[in-house]
């Protein structure tokens, strides 16, 4: 069944954040062969809902900076979640590109926002898929990395230019706007895209000193559960009540603690960070993955990190969820019934193209800890609007909110048959 032709997100609109299109023309005009000088810039449109898979801040530097550079906060999402403002350009040519920037301002993280990071892992990526040995099924759908700029003075702040791909992007996972049949295709597209990009050796494209070689859990739960014990203690300004730590947070950090996945298994492997439908451009009218996008968040670690997030929605009953608290967050476990594909069916898949046995018996602890993760993120949000520091007018549903989502990862357990046991008390 041929998808539907009316265009599904990348909108775009009128420049929000400022940029100094003059002193950018000029940059380019001696610098970039590419990009013909004078541009045409617009800005992508603001997503209306929230986002809570977006943490400023990579785990890798709070091991190597320490903990008082680096908090969790509420970010203005683009199109796609992006926390980078991002802008469509048109080149004197009429050729499209993309240009990513750092937001303006002093930042609260000093390894947030890395645009750099983003370029590295594009070019690096891009590189691989040009080679001759590698095969057409082998390439990693990423757009192509033109150029980056580390001269703040050109428009205030570092940036990055790069190929704008012309596709779809889903913000919904139910993916409404296609039929059932598209839907379907989609999504095994997705998991497939994920597939090739977790078999590609971070040796192989120049990524292996990237970020830290130790196992990937061990160091996700040391960094959050640091965060999230300094965010627990916020004040809030008005009440003078501290948020508190999310439900059973200790009896979760133990159970994650003794009973880590065996990381030898995957092996060290390149993990976007923030894996999701609404972070893939799929072709205007054929139902596979031309691009992945926001790679802010990329590491290297366990792979199944990021077939966790994926999935996150699977592991999501919204009968758990208050219908008080107006979340944009989407669950077909339980009864649901408009999941666009079965989470068997994605695993299954997952499984056969990385030749490992299904069922993947971690992925009881990666769902847990998705959850839990996104907890501290929303606990953060939550930790901000105490200070009544957050920039979203949404942001105080967080303060009910992360007691909500931290629940789940108890949840995701207890349905498992697995019973936390209280932490013994020194």
């Amino acid at each position: 069944m041929p998808p539907s032709s009316t265009r599904i997100g990348g909108e775009y609109g009128q420049i929000r954040a400022n940029i100094d299109i003059a002193r950018l023309n000029a940059y380019l005009a001696q610098h970039s062969l590419v990009v013909k000088a004078p541009v045409d810039v617009k800005q992508f449109k603001v997503c209306l809902g929230l986002s809570f898979s977006h943490s400023v801040f990579y785990e890798d530097s709070l091991d190597r900076y320490g903990l008082q550079c680096f908090y969790l906060y509420d970010l203005t999402v683009f199109a796609n979640s992006q926390s980078n403002p991002t802008y469509f350009v048109s080149d004197a040519c009429g050729t499209k590109f993309v240009l990513r920037k750092k937001p303006a301002g002093q930042l609260l993280s000093k390894t947030a926002h890395q645009v750099e990071r983003e370029y590295a892992v594009l070019n690096a990526l891009h590189q691989f898929n040009q080679k001759p040995t590698t095969s057409i099924s082998q390439r990693i759908p990423v757009p192509e990395p033109i150029l980056f700029c580390e001269d703040e003075t050109v428009i205030g702040t570092p940036f990055y230019i790069m190929e704008f791909l012309d596709g779809r992007i889903f913000t919904d996972s139910r993916m409404l706007e296609v039929s059932l049949e598209d839907r379907h295709e989609c999504w095994l597209s997705a998991v497939r895209t994920l597939a090739s990009l977790h078999a590609v050796s971070p040796d192989a494209v120049g990524l292996s000193g990237f970020a830290s070689s130790t196992d990937y859990f061990p160091r996700q739960i040391r960094s959050l559960s640091k965060v999230s014990s300094a965010q627990a203690v916020v004040k809030d300004i008005v009440t003078g009540e501290a948020i508190g730590n999310l439900p059973f947070f200790d009896e979760l950090v133990n159970w994650y603690k003794q009973n880590l996945p065996n990381e030898k298994k995957t092996g060290l492997r390149i993990v976007h960070g923030d894996y999701k439908l609404d972070n893939l451009v799929f072709h205007p009218i054929k139902n596979y993955v031309i691009g992945i996008l926001d790679w802010e968040m990329c590491t290297l670690g366990n792979p199944l990190a990021d077939l966790g997030n994926m999935t996150l929605p699977w592991s999501v009953d919204m009968g758990h969820i208050p219908e008080n608290i107006p979340f944009t967050m989407r669950g077909y476990k339980g009864e649901a019934r408009d999941a666009p594909i079965g989470l068997q069916e994605l695993e299954k898949e997952y499984c056969r193209l990385t030749n490992q046995p299904y069922p993947i018996l971690e992925m009881v602890f990666v769902r847990s800890w998705t959850l839990f993760k996104l907890g501290i993120i929303s606990q953060g949000i939550a930790a901000r609007y105490a200070r009544r520091q957050a920039s979203s007018e949404n942001a105080y549903m967080h303060t009910a909110g992360f007691h909500i989502i931290g629940n789940l990862a108890k949840i995701a357990l207890e349905d498992e048959g697995i019973l936390l046991m209280p932490k013994q008390k020194l």
